[in-house]
């Protein structure tokens, strides 16, 4: 069933923007005229498109065998590489729905989106991160869920499994995949994929670096989020390019794959290219294969991002948009390097966008700064089965918004100023300051607890916990993420300082004044207590 109206599919067929294949149909299309290229690899395994083809129906086989119907809906928590992507597209081949998890995600994350979302299994290797997948499975308690095991070794389809493949097939416009987004509540929203989004943004990738189909990419960005999805398991499949991936992101590692496969469009948030560029091995390895790299996620740093440029010939690039949005604008290799690192490019005019006050008046006209908010080709479909959530995404008719505050110039070029959601962003990854504080408020020695960014030159943010104490009661920076592992929170919610007070700034409505708080974050830092460890993961 096609979760976009018709009126859209209508319009947006006839303009060229979607069309009516599948990514399983360009990976048939791949192993037939392309077989022996590469499609994945990483750090170990090497698959050609005919091999790829063959896994995801080995996969798409095993699925139905284990009894799934189509429309039923699995969580899959693969590390990045391969498998995952084949998973997907045997999951489409066999009419099933991902939920798409996040790699690093704790037990009460799992537990809710698999939950939320009715999932019927967990599929997985039998190891994930050194963690039993099957005891993991029956600890997690989800009701009517079993664990099911994959790796590449499944048995072969059949002819009658290639048959049943094509009548439950997940069409371009129908639910494919679910994934999760930042949720001020703490707990992740549901983001509704379906496949033409992506193709649209073929086009809007090719036209901002000019790809093509012997262009070798590489996304060290996890597979089952907005960036990694169209960086890796979209855009080098539909051009039949072969794509790198790292099972676990490291950047020297990174730089060295880059240089063994010649690569030759990188994407990563900014966080991994700055570690990238900090690399020792960054003066030693030949890295001119590079012509572009796809960034975002997070401010992009102008002056590390044009060294990163000078060292590499790569031209650096970013969309601004999200999740939920796709892309409002976009830089272009035709854009100045002053216009690229300082703006995120021009509006998209298939995205309709404009802007609107705190009080949802439009004011495009003003330039802002103001909430941008628009429609079009690249939009999801909405959250999944979450009406208040919906109610805040979109505006009265049908334009979805972004909470950060941007403004517009004459020339159309679109810049960031501000942020209204209370959000931290540490590495690319969205982590609800509200959802922060209402964790470490759980610990016995807490009595208030306010969560903010602390500036960081890799990582652009980092998680500062802000913290009066119970009388009499102490704590430290371990006993609160001991406490917090405890309870199964996912890893990067976990604070990585720990500054005490005395007492809190208050506002006149009663409420923890955060603006007082980000005015003295500098001396909270310089006595909090921390955690730290420049060489921590990004993912």
């Amino acid at each position: 069933m096609n979760i976009v109206p018709q009126e859209h599919i209508d319009e947006y067929t006839a303009k060229g923007w979607w069309g009516t294949e599948t990514l399983s149909d360009r990976v048939r299309a791949n192993a037939s005229a392309r077989g022996d290229v590469t499609a994945f690899v990483n750090e170990s395994v090497r698959l050609d498109w005919k091999t790829f083809d063959d896994l995801a129906d080995r996969i798409a086989a095993h699925l139905m065998r284990e009894g799934l119907s189509a429309g039923q809906r699995i969580g899959v928590l693969l590390e990045d590489g391969p498998l995952v992507h084949a998973t997907y597209v045997g999951a489409e081949r066999a009419g099933v729905v991902v939920v798409g998890l996040g790699g690093r995600a704790g037990d009460r994350e799992l537990q809710y989106l698999l939950t939320r979302t009715d999932a019927v299994s967990l599929v997985s290797r039998a190891q994930h991160r050194g963690d039993d997948m099957e005891a993991r499975a029956q600890r997690l308690a989800v009701p009517g869920l079993t664990w099911l095991g994959i790796d590449e070794d499944l048995p072969p389809a059949s002819e009658a499994d290639r048959i049943e493949m094509q009548a439950r097939r997940i069409g371009p416009n129908e639910l494919f995949l679910l994934n999760s987004t930042s949720g001020t509540t703490g707990m992740p929203k549901l983001v509704t994929q379906f496949q033409n989004r992506w193709f649209f943004y073929l086009q809007l990738a090719q036209r901002a670096a000019n790809l093509t189909p012997d262009d070798v990419f590489m996304s060290v960005v996890p597979a089952p989020f907005g960036f990694g999805l169209w960086t890796a398991h979209f855009i080098p499949t539909l051009l039949g390019a072969p794509t790198v991936v790292m099972s676990k992101f490291d950047a020297t590692e990174a730089l060295r794959m880059i240089e063994r496969e010649r690569v030759t469009v990188l994407a990563a948030v900014s966080t991994q290219f700055l570690l990238m560029l900090n690399s020792p091995e960054m003066g030693n390895l030949d890295l001119s294969s590079l012509r572009a790299m796809f960034t975002g996620g997070e401010a992009v740093p102008y002056e590390k991002a044009a060294a990163f440029e000078e060292r590499t010939g790569a031209a650096v690039l970013q969309f601004f948009g999200s999740n939920e949005t796709g892309g409002f604008s976009g830089t272009t290799l035709a854009d100045t390097r002053e216009r690229r690192l300082t703006s995120a490019g021009r509006v998209l005019p298939e995205m309709n966008v404009r802007l609107f006050d705190d009080d949802g008046n439009d004011v495009t006209a003003t330039g802002g700064p103001a909430q941008p908010g628009g429609h079009g080709p690249a939009m999801c479909a909405g959250y999944f089965d979450d009406d208040a959530a919906n109610a805040e995404l979109y505006t009265a008719d049908g334009d979805m918004l972004m909470g950060d505050y941007v403004t517009i110039d004459e020339e159309g070029y679109l810049t960031v100023v501000g942020r209204k959601s209370d959000f931290i962003i540490r590495g690319g990854k969205n982590i609800s300051a509200p959802a922060v504080e209402a964790e470490v408020a759980q610990h016995p020695s807490i009595d208030l607890a306010a969560a903010i960014a602390a500036p960081d030159e890799v990582f652009g943010e980092r998680v500062l916990v802000v913290v009066t104490l119970v009388p009499g009661a102490s704590a430290t920076l371990a006993d609160i993420n001991a406490m917090l592992a405890e309870r199964g929170v996912t890893r990067e919610m976990f604070p990585e300082y720990l500054a005490i007070v005395d007492e809190m700034p208050i506002a006149s409505g009663g409420k923890i004044a955060k603006s007082a708080l980000k005015d003295q974050v500098a001396d909270l830092v310089a006595r909090a207590e921390t955690t730290i460890n420049a060489a921590s993961p990004v993912r």
